[in-house]
């Protein structure tokens, strides 16, 4: 049974999701600059106070729309179902396929895209992608406590938030998923690209 704690939490992440979903719709729709909080709130039925208690402006609200709400239950399923022995990086691989399917990924590009023309929601999307790094390197801490240390945990989870950055923000030519090979011609897959990096993790650069 859900306990009270956990069922407003559960309400406080759906309507934190729901009001930065509308905000990136509106900007998708009219830029940035075609917009104030009123309209979102407008859309999403939520008013100027519950907006303040999730976000200090728009541009956050966008930024916060990249951020996989995803949780973690079924990654934990999975892993149970895993060899005892299977490693943080083997760990990592599977979750990263999880968190980051076709949705997201498209969700993030869409950001990095938008803060070329807005520059202003840069540091608020940067702030997403530290998130997430805080995230896995938590997620990896708890895992394997006993047998890796923090420094090891940490430096992974930088390196594989750091091989996906130079994807989202045009660095490197991948074709993410949904993507037509038309748009980014020569570029390799995202799945190829991901089974490269790991397997440079793996065994050595």
């Amino acid at each position: 049974m859900i306990n009270k704690t956990s069922l407003r939490e559960i309400k406080k992440e759906a309507t934190a999701n729901t009001l930065s979903e509308t905000a990136f719709q509106l900007t998708i729709e009219r830029g940035l600059e075609g917009f104030v909080v009123e309209d979102i709130v407008q859309r999403a039925g939520y008013s100027r106070r519950t907006f303040a208690n999730h976000f200090s402006c728009k541009e956050e609200a966008v930024a916060m729309a990249a951020y996989p709400y995803h949780g973690l239950d079924e990654f934990f399923d999975l892993l149970h179902l895993m060899p005892d022995s299977t490693s943080p990086l083997e760990a990592m691989y599977q979750f990263v396929k999880m968190q980051l399917a076709e949705q997201s990924l498209k969700r993030m590009h869409q950001l990095f895209t938008l803060c070329k023309k807005y520059p202003t929601l840069e540091p608020y999307t940067l702030s997403v992608i530290r998130s997430l790094q805080i995230r896995t390197q938590n997620l990896l801490t708890d895992l394997y406590r006993e047998t890796h240390s923090t420094q090891y945990t940490n430096l992974l989870a930088g390196a594989i938030i750091s091989s996906i950055m130079s994807v989202l923000d045009g660095t490197l030519q991948v074709l993410l998923p949904g993507q037509a090979e038309e748009e980014s011609p020569g570029a390799v897959s995202f799945d190829h690209y991901l089974d490269t990096t790991f397997n440079y993790l793996r065994n050595g650069f």
